[in-house]
């Protein structure tokens, strides 16, 4: 019987070894979770047998997970994630739930959130202000991150300010024009406009336009007028627009503006609408109601374009993916507005040392390991989120290395009693001899 002891003992250290080496293999592992072999002896024994019997060996009970706390390797990802105390995030592949520490997440072609192995990271729905809506397995749900948000919407109106210096000259009256070649306004002639200023405007899809807008003075007070005009063009994109509203008018009337001996514009007193325009690129036409508010002056001054104000937009693009230490993920976009996506769900176990192992740092729950209990970050025993951050093995490995050569050590001592035990055997078969 001896030799099926140590036997035994041979097999139980060679599961040890097995298990200190997978510790010891996944050492870099994101979420990994270390194991430890349980032995039990084991006894031949009956109600009426003494307590004087020698043991039979051992056997493996189980082997053990140890759901500790592993360090923190910090990211430059937003959607690098780990579990600051405890809880699993929840991944869905078909029908199948498993549950992982490793937040190594991404977002695959279909711009859903993903953990390394493809599966969907699970999250639990919220409403505009980030309040959960739905709890409980049931409620959870893949988290699609858009691209875009908000509706596009056409620049309709712009308002605008500018100081025209009183010093200006008029381009008509400028050197290169003569009798031969007279002045006539030409976008690409720097020379027969005094100033421009452009902002961007958009159409009904979003699309952008650049809005510029050509100033030419036509006349500086004299003794009987002390009046001084300014001709304002507008262009949207490649195509003029005309001031009288008329899209047939060829060349598109300009904006005449008219300033007081004070600097003082007194025309237009109000917004012109200008002709509606279908420049290159555009979608749809684009017409703009164009208003000059009261800032605008002619003074003593260098020409000083005013703010623009637009009432269009494009649709906002995704710019930020930010999730906070409750798992509220938030999108924020272009045109400066948020989103607030869904929470991270993370799952907690009654007993997490009956979780099936799925590898990858991944488990299944069984009958042992009870059903998922389902919360959000921070609320109850589940841990909080912290984001640009991966949860490292929580392997020790001075202390694995030293479980290898106790388990070493275990293998020979068992391999040098199977030596013994044959020595005692041969002896006993060479007495007749």
């Amino acid at each position: 019987m001896s030799f099926f002891t140590s036997l035994s003992g041979l097999k139980g250290a060679q599961s040890d070894l097995a298990v200190i080496s997978n510790n010891v293999a996944n050492v870099a592992s994101i979420g990994f979770k270390k194991s430890r072999a349980e032995f039990g002896d084991l006894i031949s024994a009956s109600p009426l047998q003494s307590g004087n019997v020698a043991g039979q060996g051992t056997r493996l009970k189980s082997i053990s997970q140890q759901f500790t706390q592993g360090g923190f390797q910090t990211s430059d990802r937003a959607l690098d994630l780990a579990i600051s105390g405890q809880g699993f995030f929840v991944t869905q592949t078909g029908s199948q739930m498993s549950f992982t520490r490793n937040g190594s997440f991404s977002v695959d072609e279909n711009r859903y959130l993903v953990d390394s192995n493809g599966a969907y990271v699970q999250v639990l729905p919220v409403d505009t202000s980030g309040a959960v809506t739905a709890t409980g397995i049931s409620s959870a749900q893949n988290l699609q991150v858009p691209l875009s948000a908000g509706r596009p919407k056409a620049t309709s109106a712009l308002d605008l300010s500018a100081t025209f210096p009183s010093d200006a000259d008029l381009p008509a009256n400028r050197s290169a024009y003569t009798a031969t070649f007279p002045y006539k306004f030409d976008r690409y002639d720097s020379q027969s406009y005094n100033y421009s200023s452009a902002t961007t405007v958009y159409d009904s899809a979003g699309n952008p336009q650049q809005a510029t807008i050509y100033y030419t003075r036509v006349s500086a007070p004299t003794a009987t007028d002390t009046t001084s005009k300014w001709e304002a063009r507008l262009f949207v994109g490649d195509q003029q627009a005309s001031a009288d509203g008329l899209p047939i008018t060829d060349p598109p009337a300009p904006l005449e503006l008219t300033f007081a001996a004070d600097g003082s514009l007194t025309s237009p007193s109000a917004a012109i609408q200008f002709s509606s325009v279908l420049p290159s690129g555009a979608s749809e036409p684009i017409g703009i109601n164009l208003s000059y508010n009261t800032s605008t002056r002619q003074a003593a001054s260098t020409f000083t374009p005013g703010a623009f104000h637009q009432d269009g937009k494009a649709a906002g693009q995704l710019n930020n993916v930010a999730v906070g230490s409750d798992g509220l993920i938030t999108a924020t976009f272009s045109d400066g507005t948020t989103s607030k996506l869904g929470k991270i769900m993370i799952a907690n176990f009654a007993n997490p040392n009956g979780l099936r192992q799925l590898g990858d740092a991944r488990w299944g729950s069984t009958g042992l390991s009870g059903e998922a209990i389902v919360s959000e970050a921070g609320s109850g025993s589940a841990g909080l989120i912290q984001s640009g951050a991966l949860e490292q093995a929580n392997v020790d490995i001075t202390e694995e290395l030293v479980a290898l050569i106790t388990a070493q050590r275990n293998f020979s001592a068992n391999s040098k009693a199977i030596e013994t035990a044959n020595n005692m055997t041969q002896t006993i078969v060479n007495l007749r001899s």
